[in-house]
């Protein structure tokens, strides 16, 4: 498929994507505002899991049906889940709350498995740069679509929220039959086990899931604290919603076009390093400025967009990676993979945020998360030789 026509695709379907995961986000600043403690914010991490454990079931998705039916069954889970929620009491982090929640992101997880494989079935090998930069700009665009939801609690309040967002999730749901039918022949979809062993099996495969294991878990340790950050430092809900969540979009969505553009130019490889350090510096941002009040808001917005920045070249490089080294007969598993790998050590990293930031206080902990991704470098080197950099057709 040419470029012109898939890129369109690509943005509609990550624009569906990124939209459960800014609601996903919109939990910590809920559960705040009604009480809830650092150390409970932090537990609402746990629920990342369903992300790791989502290769249990990823052969099922690469096996049965089609791509488009398992993303908007998805949507429509998430559409009862979110629902759940808005008629849940937050005052109390509820067993039924929790059930909700935890349900939402298996079927979120779910949907991430669909998409990310479809992209890859309607992807050529040399376009993944000008791709991830649509992918990025449009899953932060579904993301800021759901961080809007902000500006709702002060007048339907929070319950009215959820049901918005669950109204949202089901025309999505419905949005995706707009996008063309993938087909992978049934032979190969059959074949899952040996081809992903053979995959995994050369000398080089231990190199490459611990570097995507390590690659982005500054970023994934340090997230769940700065929403609680912002509104321990007195920003309000409008606020947190245009500085750090819209302004970050548009920051982020700037590093992911000229990600992409340098993905194209420098080659993968090279924009790994040079990006994927730059976004470990930003993490010292957040760190100054909370060591530094007397910074103040200018302060805090200029570190947010910074990360941002950052975060949005780093990804156009790593989402480049993921795509590449993936075979699009079987992209369901091998890409469900990956990012399982990605997302296993951010877990208990970001589960701790909450009780570590009570004992070392913001600045320690945000200097820390800076550190954690370094050894992925260590690795980088033997990960590459993974990287495909023929055409398809060639």
């Amino acid at each position: 498929m040419n470029l012109r026509r898939t890129l369109p695709i690509i943005a509609l379907v990550y624009v569906i994507e990124g939209f459960p995961m800014g609601v996903h986000e919109l939990w910590p600043i809920y559960l705040r505002r009604h009480g809830a403690s650092l150390t409970e914010v932090g537990l609402l991490s746990a629920l990342g899991l369903a992300w790791t454990l989502k290769v249990l079931w990823s052969p099922l998705i690469d096996r049965f049906g089609e791509w488009r039916q398992w993303i908007a069954g998805s949507m429509a889970v998430m559409t009862a889940a979110i629902f759940a929620v808005s008629q849940s009491d937050a005052h109390s982090v509820s067993i039924s709350l929790w059930i909700a929640l935890w349900v939402y992101c298996l079927a979120s997880a779910t949907q991430d498995v669909a998409i990310d494989a479809y992209s890859i079935g309607i992807t050529e090998h040399g376009q993944e740069g000008p791709v991830n930069s649509i992918k990025a700009v449009a899953y932060r665009a579904g993301m800021l679509l759901a961080y809007a939801l902000l500006f709702f609690p002060r007048w339907i309040g929070w319950p009215g929220t959820f049901a918005l967002a669950a109204l949202l999730s089901a025309c999505m749901a419905a949005a995706v039959f707009t996008v063309p039918r993938i087909q992978i022949p049934k032979r190969e979809r059959r074949e899952v086990w040996s081809p992903l062993t053979r995959w995994l099996g050369d000398h080089h495969g231990v190199a490459v899931i611990v570097f995507v294991m390590l690659y982005r878990i500054g970023d994934l340790a340090m997230g769940p604290m700065l929403s609680t950050f912002l509104v321990d430092r007195g920003f309000s809900d409008e606020e947190i919603a245009v500085v750090s969540k819209g302004f970050g979009i548009g920051a982020y969505v700037l590093g992911a076009a000229v990600g992409g553009w340098g993905v194209y130019r420098m080659g993968i490889a090279r924009a790994l390093w040079a990006f994927g350090g730059l976004a470990l510096l930003s993490n010292l941002g957040y760190a100054t400025v909370a060591s530094f009040p007397e910074f103040g808001r200018a302060g805090v917005y200029a570190a947010a967009l910074t990360e941002s920045l950052c975060g949005g070249l780093a990804s156009a490089a790593f989402l480049s990676y993921l795509m590449n080294i993936c075979q699009r007969e079987h992209a369901a598993v091998q890409y469900a993979l990956l990012t399982a790998a990605y997302r296993l050590p951010g877990i208990p990293a970001a589960t701790m945020s909450g009780f570590l930031t009570e004992r070392l206080d913001y600045a320690v902990y945000f200097a820390l998360t800076a550190a954690m991704a370094l050894p992925a470098f260590a690795f980088l080197p033997r990960a590459a030789t993974r990287i495909d950099t023929k055409p398809l057709d060639s």
